[in-house]
């Protein structure tokens, strides 16, 4: 899919009150996302353990700009 492609798609998905700060997190979110799985596909991967330890950090990086 194209980035433009990709855009159009989130914009779609975006509903009519949203905002560009909403745009640009479900961007940011699906971008990593798509690294997280390429990683996998290349056969990077972490021991469960050290996942845990990570979401705390995933949390407060990826959520949502609507409940900061």
């Amino acid at each position: 899919m194209s980035a433009k492609e990709i855009l159009l798609e989130v914009a779609e998905k975006l509903p009519p009150d949203a905002t560009l700060v909403d745009a640009i997190y479900e961007l940011e979110f699906r971008q990593a996302v798509e690294e997280g799985l390429a990683s996998l596909d290349r056969g990077e991967r972490i021991p469960l353990e050290e996942a845990r330890k990570r979401i705390p950090q995933w949390i407060s990086k990826y959520s949502s700009p609507t409940t900061r």
